[in-house]
């Protein structure tokens, strides 16, 4: 089955595109890859979307706007890549988190929009989405899904599979049952801090990093957070580290700490190497698998290979670190339609993710049918019938 997959992390810098073959034998999925690509939001609609990102308060009439341009948008890439790739069975949307819904330990709900109608009417394919909730409804965090491509993937030895997005997650695999969670901060943060001082969208290569000098004293008061200290499985997101969560947290801190420019951009790259450090030590695993944005930043993946043993990218076994979640995404929506579980099995009789047990994720929105040959004119009336039984 060829399936396209369409996504958009908590960085909101492009839409991730991949295109893979899968089909599964014998209970093992085979995952060809094809191609993969990132097409870039415009401007305008980038800015929109950062813009009703929390801690901002939007109207209803705003999320109906942004969830029919999303989808649009995320329409008009589907075409591309099938215009660029070929004809696919089905494509896979994650959409545009807008909001991830956690009380305490307990994620409550979330939200990704882009309308899949209009991916549908666009491509003209099936196409799976909102693959989250019905882990949610479950009793689970819906994130991260990652855990379980990294379970089919590298249980082979004892690993740990860390992505760094907007937000970084860890995932245990090959130790027994898997544990996974998002480890706190990827980019998010150091990308508000860089744009506020530079304009630009993010860090290049680490650069301004690298040229700062970390502050122990504002690391100290934002590795306090309690979100750091809680246990595996856990979720977060811009709800907790949002444009303005290091200004606010430093303005509590003994003389009111104020930090900005390469200074500030260092120690927020720290505190992503530090927390993600921190989750993964305990484990004592060998091998640390990076994917994601973040691997382009050169000065946090040589704070990552100070502190952690074995850190190699994704690429050096096969899986192109920056387009491994938008695979995930294409093997969860083959799974979906194959009604497969996409969770992996974790601590307590539970899935990794907490869920209850192991549900198949995501809704189906069908295309637009092509005409029946038997619909001649358009229909005008009905008529109901039924068996007549007696009573």
């Amino acid at each position: 089955m060829r399936v396209l997959a369409l996504s958009s992390g908590t960085s909101v810098d492009a839409i991730d595109v991949a295109l893979a073959d899968l089909s599964d034998v014998d209970g093992t999925v085979h995952l060809h890859l094809l191609g993969h690509a990132e097409r870039p939001w415009s401007a305008d609609l980038r800015a929109r979307i950062l813009a009703a990102l929390p801690p901002a308060k939007i109207s209803v009439g705003e999320v109906c706007g942004l969830d029919t341009v999303i989808g649009q948008t995320f329409g008009d890439v589907g075409a591309w890549a099938i215009a660029k790739w070929g004809a696919v069975d089905l494509v896979v949307s994650h959409g545009q988190t807008v909001f991830h819904w956690v009380e305490g330990d307990t994620a409550r709900g979330t939200l990704q929009i882009g309308a899949p109608a209009w991916i549908a009417q666009r491509t003209g394919v099936p196409v799976v989405n909102d693959l989250r909730s019905s882990d949610i409804a479950f009793g689970g965090h819906g994130a991260p899904l990652t855990s379980l491509l990294d379970h089919l993937w590298l249980s082979d030895q004892p690993s740990a599979v860390v992505n760094i997005g907007g937000i970084a997650n860890v995932s245990i695999v090959g130790m027994g049952p898997v544990q996974t969670g998002d480890s706190g901060p990827g980019n998010c943060l150091i990308d508000v801090a860089v744009a506020a001082h530079t304009g630009a969208p993010f860090d290049n290569d680490g650069a301004l990093a690298r040229s700062g000098t970390v502050n122990q004293a504002a690391l100290a008061t934002l590795m306090s957070d309690p979100y750091y200290s809680r246990e595996l499985p856990k979720s977060t997101g811009r709800e907790l580290f949002h444009a303005r969560y290091v200004a606010e947290l430093l303005s509590t801190a003994p003389g009111s700490l104020t930090l900005q420019g390469a200074d500030l951009v260092a120690t927020l790259t720290e505190l992503t190497a530090r927390t993600i450090a921190a989750q993964v030590t305990p484990y004592g695993v060998g091998r640390v698998v990076v994917s994601g944005g973040g691997t382009r930043n050169s000065t946090l993946m040589a704070r990552l290979g100070e502190l952690l043993p074995g850190v190699m990218t994704s690429d050096a076994l096969g899986l192109p670190s920056e387009a491994k979640e938008a695979y995930l995404f294409a093997l969860l929506g083959y799974l979906s339609v194959r009604g497969l579980p996409g969770t992996a099995p974790g601590r307590h009789g539970r899935q990794a993710t907490g869920a209850r047990s192991a549900v198949v994720l995501g809704s189906l929105t069908p295309p637009t049918p092509a005409p029946c040959p038997l619909a001649s004119a358009p229909v005008h009336s009905l008529v109901v019938s039924s068996e007549k039984r007696s009573t």
